[in-house]
């Protein structure tokens, strides 16, 4: 609700876009799904491209850490994207027994950045992550980790500084 009231709101506004002449900036937003439930992300960007570091959790007793390198193309105000990088997950041991969990994947997003307003952006992704290695919090679980690539779906807002 707040999210389509939002999307509505933004129709009033002015539309701008990152596009290819946009020049160099940095922009802050929040992550809704993804690479974790929710988390916080810095994005600095030269004109059509840009370089991401988003750090979040799933659970608080977690961290995600992910750095990505994304390509916008158009000069609208809605722009897909696409991207590479390595997303990592660090877990707590839940139980005295158990180790600290680490797990590193291959993350590429692809989506559509829409730019409202002079500073504001709302986005929707949906990245492919593959497993590249995993150490389980479970000593005794030896189970081969999964190498299938996974969808994983995403919601953005960030604001130009």
């Amino acid at each position: 609700m707040a999210i389509t009231a939002l999307a509505l709101a933004g129709f009033a506004l002015p539309l701008s876009a990152q596009g290819a002449d946009l020049g160099n900036g940095t922009r802050l937003g929040i992550t809704f799904g993804g690479t974790s439930t929710v988390g916080l992300v810095v994005e600095f960007f030269r004109d059509a491209r840009s370089v991401e570091v988003g750090v979040g959790t799933f659970s608080f007793r977690d961290v995600s850490v992910s750095g990505v390198v994304k390509q916008y193309f158009g000069a609208e105000a809605v722009q897909p994207f696409i991207g590479a990088g390595l997303w990592t997950v660090i877990a707590a041991p839940g139980e005295p027994e158990e180790r600290t969990g680490l797990a590193l994947v291959l993350h590429a997003p692809i989506g559509v950045d829409w730019g409202f307003g002079d500073r504001h952006a709302l986005g929707v992704t949906v990245a492919l992550n593959r497993g590249l290695a995993v150490r389980r919090s479970d000593p005794e679980d030896t189970l081969p980790m999964k190498t299938d690539a996974t969808p994983l779906p995403g919601l953005y807002y960030r604001l130009t500084r």
